[in-house]
Parts: structure tokens; sequence; C-alpha cells
């Protein structure tokens, strides 16, 4: 059997289509855990395969490692030229990029099969062949330095521990691992420009390593020239990445809209949603009209854009499309109609109005009064409940409810909610209890006068 430098060839030619193997599916599986559920864009893809990195680098320095320490022990007396010392890493970057390709087919090839939003971001897949090109050189380094069967798995943990302290960092140094950073926001979109300069860092610092190592093991002064090339490129990019700014807002996009009932626009990627959306928020948009958040329009928002619900207007967050997802949003935007009340009994109120407005079963709440509210409330139908948010919704956003907008607390009697209640109103001996806007189906009291006019209930 033939022998590559003490090697024998097919011993290399079986451990590199084992590592294509078991990279291409630790790929596929790391990134299926990275893709954004139910996006059909591009981008996502993307993220998707630059996330996989941090499972399949470890792999490939790993058999970077192992590779390295056979050859050194193969090579121990044997005189390295330069093409000789760097042809069998080298070889081992071509097996991990194409590993890397291959993932990138194989998600391509899926999502042909729907139409994507967005575009291919070629730098982005060229700065993860850069960083699994470093992943690879640190491995290899590390198993000829030090050519003992404990360095393959520590030459995977090393890497792993290291450049997932880089990616969860803040600041500048979680710009340094390769990498998009979490959570990734479809609205941000893949800057090519960040792609590129962490192209240039990578590159530069895998040549340093690489040359240097090479300069070291031949002892010949035009390698280690090469490799002060090389590290002068990693410091270019170096500073490119530092002095690049992070994307400070969203780019703008051409939603995907459901006109009926309500209009529902999403990010085009996420347009399968909007069926689900529409069903959660119709019922919602139902229950606030004529009030001041009433909306005939909701529209996703990117993420770290805080919700500011408007007349007209329903901003909302969908990070994926999961099981649940309209829920949560529903949810989300829900809450941000009114402050919370901490530490104050209207907080117990204002939990039973937006647990009616998500369609949810009214909560009791912390205090008897609370419980009291729920019932009494609970005792309305649809049509009074959204006249009583109507003539109070402006107390809900204050955090101005208390008994008195719900029948009076557990003191008070319970009124009939089929009719205004003016005589208790009028009672002196009573505390003031707001009355309740008549079914719409029954006649008015003939004590209904000007005085009990709906309007006048605001003074």
């Amino acid at each position: 059997m033939r022998e590559h430098g003490g090697v024998t060839r097919g011993e290399i030619k079986q451990g590199a289509a084992v590592t294509v193997v078991v990279l291409l599916l630790l790929g596929l599986v790391a990134a299926w855990s990275v893709l954004i559920p139910g996006v059909d864009a591009w981008e996502n893809i993307v993220a998707a395969v630059i996330g996989s990195l941090r499972i399949t680098g470890p792999v490939a320095a790993a058999f970077a490692a192992w590779v390295a320490l056979r050859k050194r022990r193969a090579t121990r007396d044997l005189p390295l030229t330069t093409w000789r010392a760097l042809k069998a890493p080298l070889a081992i970057v071509l097996v991990v990029a194409g590993s890397f390709a291959a993932t990138v087919l194989v998600l391509a090839g899926r999502t042909l099969l729907t139409e994507q939003a967005g575009r291919l971001s070629l730098t982005g897949l060229g700065m993860g062949m850069a960083g699994l090109a470093l992943y690879s050189v640190i491995g290899w380094v590390a198993g000829w330095m030090l050519p003992y069967t404990p360095t393959v798995p520590l030459a995977g943990l090393g890497c792993y521990a290291l450049f997932s302290w880089l990616a969860d960092g803040a600041g500048w140094a979680g710009r340094l691992a390769p990498g998009t950073g979490e959570p990734y926001d479809l609205f941000q979109g893949l800057s090519g420009a960040v792609f590129l300069n962490q192209i240039i860092w990578l590159l530069g610092v895998t040549g340093a390593l690489l040359l240097g190592w090479a300069a070291l093991v031949t002892r010949q002064a035009l390698v280690l020239a090469f490799a002060l090339l090389a590290t002068l490129g990693a410091a270019t990019g170096v500073a490119r990445v530092l002095s690049e700014p992070r994307p400070a807002a969203a780019h703008e996009i051409a939603y995907s809209c459901q006109e009926w009932p309500i209009t529902v626009c999403l990010h085009p990627g996420m347009r399968g949603g909007l069926t689900e959306l529409g069903a959660a928020f119709t019922e919602i948009a139902s229950r606030l009209a004529e009030t001041p958040a009433a909306f005939t329009r909701v529209e996703q928002r990117p993420l770290d854009e805080p919700l500011k619900p408007s007349h007209g207007l329903a901003p909302i967050h969908v990070p994926d499309l999961s099981a649940g997802f309209a829920e949560e949003a529903a949810h989300e935007y829900v809450d941000a109609l009114a402050a919370r009340c901490p530490g104050s009994p209207a907080d117990g109120y204002r939990e039973i109005v937006t647990a009616w407005l998500r369609g949810e079963p009214l909560p009791g709440g912390p205090l008897l009064e609370h419980e009291y509210a729920a019932a009494w409330f609970s005792g309305l139908n649809e049509h009074q409940r959204r006249e009583w948010l109507r003539m109070f919704f402006s107390d809900f956003q204050a955090c101005k409810l208390s008994a008195t907008h719900f029948g009076g607390g557990p003191a008070g009697t319970p009124p009939q909610v089929s009719t205004p209640v003016a005589t208790q109103v009028h009672q002196e001996s009573a505390p003031q209890v707001y009355p309740v806007y008549p079914d719409p189906s029954g006649q008015p009291s003939p004590n209904w006068g000007p005085e009990m006019s709906p309007q006048s209930w605001h003074r």
C-alpha cells in the first residue's frame, strides 16, 4: 500500500471520507436547530449553516489534530520542504470546506422546493468556510506540536470552549468569532460588508498560524516573511471588523399581506403565518373597536423595536412560526396596551380586562375584590363589555381601575346588567357604581334621562 509521508494513503482517504460524512450529518443537525422555524428566506439558510460551525468546527479541529499527530510521528526524522509541510493541512481545509458546501447544497435543495424571500449571501458562505479553515489549522498546529493521543479530543474541546466564549462575549470579542450574532432578526438582514471584513480577519489569522508553523518546521525565512504578511492582513481584518458599526436599524422590506377580514402584514419569509395571525387578531380588533387602540392593520416589527400600539395599527413581534406563535404575539400585544400596575389593586383589574381581550378565562386575582370583579365582568354580555372598555379605556391604561368600575366590589350589590342602574347611583348610602350600557336587545328604563346618558358617565 502506498504511503503519503509515512501515513498510508488508504488511511488518509478513509479518515477524510468518515470526516466528510460526520461533518455533513452534524452540520445538518446543527443548522436545523438554528433555522428559524417556518421562515422561507435565504438569509435564514445562511445564518443556519454559519451557526452550525459551533459543532462542526471543533470536529474539524479534532480531525486535523489526528492527522497531524500521525504525520508528525511518521516524519519525525525526515526533512520537510515547504510544499510537503503545507500539503496535508491544505488538504484537510479542502475536505472540511467540501463538507460545508455539501451542507449548504442539501439545505438549498430543500428550499428550492418553496419560494424563498431575500437573496443568498455568498460572502456569508465564504465567511463560514474561512471559519472552518481556522478551526482546522488550530487543530493541525495543536496535533503537530503535541503529538499525543489526548491532544485530539482536547483540540476539539478547546476550540469549542474558545469560540463559544468569543461568540457569547459582549463588545469586540463577539465580532471576532465566525457568526451572525444571536438572536438573528430577519428585519436586520445580513451585511455583506461585515462578512467580508470577517473573511479578511479569519483568513489572515489562519494564514499566520499555518505559515508560522511551516516556517518553524522548515526553518525558511521566506515562509516566515509570508507569515508576517498574513499577520498584517489579520490585523487589518481585526481593525475593519471592530470599526464596522453593527446595523442600527432595520432595513425596509416589502411586506406580504392578507387583506381580509383585517389586514395582516408579515416579513415575506413568514407569509405562511398570515392566516393564523389573522384569526388570532380579528377578535381582538373587534373588542378594541371605537377605543383609542382600535386597529384594522396588524404589522410585524423588528424584535428590538418596542411595541407602541396606535390608532389603526397593531405592531407585533413574531420571532418564528413555531407552535403557538399567534397566541404569543397576541399576548404580547395586549400586554403592551396598558402598563402593569405593580403593588396596586389596579393590576388585578387590569389582568381581568387583558384576559378578556385575549379570549382567556377571567382570573380571580389575589384579592376578594378581584374575584368579585371577575364574576361581575363575566356576567356582562359581549356588547356590554365592549361598551364598558370604550368608556373606561383611559382608566385601563392609566392604572385607575377600581371596584367602582366593576359593580362596586364585595360590599356593593351587583347591578342588573340588562338595564342602567340609575336608582343605585343616586342612593347616597351606597358607594358610587358606574352603570353598564344596556343590552341593545332590551328596552331603556323609564328612569333613563339626559342626566344618565352615556356621555354623562364620564363626569
